[in-house]
């Protein structure tokens, strides 16, 4: 039995005060259209169809071949929407589920759950709801007396009596698919010229049929966005979803309220974050480390033992045993290895430090190959770009690096060779060589350093 999806997201999203089109605005780093096509991705066995409309070029865009797509050019209500997605499904699946962009918290096991009822049923559709006290202009969900759903009233509709009824439809359906194309002719024009699709569960039962409801264990799933403090809401709970699942898998976070952690960064067992961090991206961090406060980390890729101290890090590398800041900055291409430490006011872009390399303080190494157990003395520059062009600097394994040493690249510095403090060094130097000055000059030859 083949499972087809429909996701509606043609809205314009008024209230969001936005340019941007509601679908695309990130929720914990990823468009609430996303959320909802990696709801439905694994559950239907076609490529899901998405009913655009407002900003439908940008939405085009931001999800690519993840979906097909229909244009609804007029915006004539839900009912219209679903209908204009009938001229691609219609035969080739057996149910359709439909969904809305703008309700990322459905989990896809909740999902999943509704499609096996409506596959478990006789029933043409199969409905979800929830109960609580939020109604967020939700229909209310009429029930007869032995219990049965009998009709759903939009809030705008509802009678005051209506009103004080506590169960909500969440709108996300499940049709079996020739009775789904066979209704929608059927949904009856709205006062505000509309076609509304909860008019099928009305439908369905004047046919006689029953409507049975997926009631969600989990109210906080039925939340629809409709302005940015739904949207805050929902990163609130979306932040708490994954902060509980990494605690319960054995990583200590101080002050879950205070991090900031997306679903796709992975932490190893036994590290503890801090509050007002940040995690983001394809970040993942290993066993032992520690964390914050006050660090931002995207992209990056973290070994055991790392202490990462109030410091900006995007699209690095660090190995084990590494400690960082506080006030430090990673960029793109910066590789610490083993041992590394780098202490405050550091900047690290396109640059191996290899194992054991130190930096105390205020210091710029971009574009550099720095071999083993050097020391970087404080206000060190590696002068990489002439106007032009990015240049290396090399330093090998035991160099000493004296304070406010500017490097004028391309240079390199031998091994186990130093620069006193103050040096502007322009030319190579030599293995085992003192130079100091500006520009450096050569002062003796030094005694190999293990």
């Amino acid at each position: 039995m083949k499972t087809a999806s429909i996701i509606l997201a043609a809205g314009q999203g008024i209230r969001m005060r936005s340019k941007l089109p509601k679908v695309l605005h990130p929720l914990l780093g990823k468009p609430l259209i996303s959320r909802v096509l990696l709801a439905v991705k694994d559950i239907t066995e076609l490529k899901p169809v998405i009913v655009i409309g407002h900003g439908a070029e940008a939405v085009r865009q931001a999800v690519g071949d993840e979906a097909q797509f229909v244009l609804q050019a007029e915006q004539l209500g839900t009912g219209h929407a679903v209908s204009v997605a009938q001229e691609v499904l219609e035969g080739r699946a057996d149910l359709v589920l439909v969904t809305f962009s703008d309700m990322p918290l459905l989990r896809q096991e909740t999902l999943a759950k509704l499609v096996q009822m409506q596959k478990d049923s006789h029933a043409p559709l199969t409905m979800t709801s929830i109960v609580g006290d939020v109604p967020r202009g939700f229909g209310r969900v009429l029930r007869n007396a032995a219990g049965g759903i009998c009709a759903i009233v939009e809030e705008a509709d509802a009678s005051p009596e209506q009103l004080a009824i506590n169960e909500y439809n969440v709108s996300a359906y499940c049709f079996e698919a020739g009775w789904l194309w066979s209704a929608l002719p059927r949904i009856p024009i709205s006062a505000k010229g509309e076609y509304y699709l909860t008019e099928l569960v009305n439908i369905a039962v004047q046919d006689g049929h029953e409507v049975q409801a997926l009631v969600l264990d989990d109210p906080s799933e039925g939340l629809g966005i409709n302005n940015r403090v739904h949207l805050a809401e929902a990163e609130s709970i979306l932040r708490e979803r994954v902060n509980t699942a990494l605690m319960l898998s054995g990583v200590t976070l101080i002050d879950p309220e205070a991090t900031y952690i997306e679903e796709s960064v992975l932490l190893g067992q036994d590290t503890v974050v801090w509050p007002n961090t940040c995690l983001q991206g394809s970040t993942k961090i290993g066993a032992d480390c520690v964390i914050g406060p006050n660090t931002i980390i995207r992209n990056t890729q973290v070994g055991d033992r790392c202490v990462l101290l109030a410091s900006d890090m995007e699209s690095a590398v660090i190995e084990d045993d590494v400690s960082v800041g506080p006030f430090c900055r990673l960029r793109k291409g910066a590789h610490l290895a083993k041992g590394v430490h780098m202490g405050n006011f550091g900047e690290v872009k396109d640059s191996y430090l290899g194992p054991g390399v130190k930096i105390g303080h205020f210091s710029y190494i971009g574009n550099a190959e720095i071999g083993p157990n050097v020391n970087i003395g404080a206000g060190t520059i590696t002068c990489n770009y002439d106007g032009e062009n990015k240049n290396l600097t090399e330093i090998g394994e035991n160099a000493f690096i004296g304070s406010d040493t500017m490097l004028v690249a391309p240079v390199k510095i031998g091994k186990g060779a130093c620069t006193g403090a103050g040096s502007v060094v322009t030319e190579d130097v030599d293995d085992d060589t003192l130079v100091v000055g500006a520009p450096a000059r050569v002062v003796r030859k030094l005694e190999k350093r293990d």
